[in-house]
């Protein structure tokens, strides 16, 4: 059962690229989860919010476009239709799907074999350790007076070292 109606854009062309975006992505999506290659209005109207009838008429013309195969009452992607569909679904999801800090990019090697990914985060966390490592150093400060002869209120070390300090 559907939740709140989706709300498309009121002018009809606008509503039109609304609902191919939606009708195909959904088709898409379903496909790739192994939900199976074909839908009807009431599959639509379920994951949609969209009224079967008003479904029904853009499933019919994204059959006229191409993007859709009709056989009765049912529906499935065309070749076109699986391409766009991918399109719209990877661009909506685009901003999901990047790396986020420390992660690798689409280019990476890791992406390619097991063996790959491996190495790769191996080398992640050493990186990790090595930042923490030098952030570490970094903060420790060498010198050569005791913090305990140090004047609060002029901020200055005295210019000798305090009797019995060497």
């Amino acid at each position: 059962m559907a939740g709140e109606p989706i709300t498309s854009p009121k002018t009809p062309a606008l509503a039109a690229l609304y609902w191919r975006s939606e009708i195909l992505q959904v088709m898409y999506w379903l496909r790739g989860e192994g939900f199976g290659d074909i839908v009807d209005a009431g599959l639509v109207e379920r994951f949609l919010g969209v009224d079967a009838t008003i479904g029904v008429t853009y499933l019919d013309r994204l059959v006229d476009e191409g993007y859709l195969v009709a056989d009765g009452p049912f529906y499935s992607l065309s070749d076109l239709g699986r391409a766009e569909g991918a399109a719209e679904f990877a661009s909506s999801f685009a901003d999901l799907m990047r790396p986020t800090h420390g992660e690798c990019d689409a280019d990476c090697w890791c992406h390619q074999s097991a063996d790959e990914a491996e190495a790769c985060s191996a080398a992640r966390r050493s990186h990790e350790h090595d930042v923490e490592s030098e952030h570490h150093v970094e903060s420790k400060h060498e010198h050569d007076h005791d913090h305990a002869s140090f004047d609060a209120d002029s901020k200055e070390f005295p210019e000798e070292p305090p009797k019995g300090s060497s």
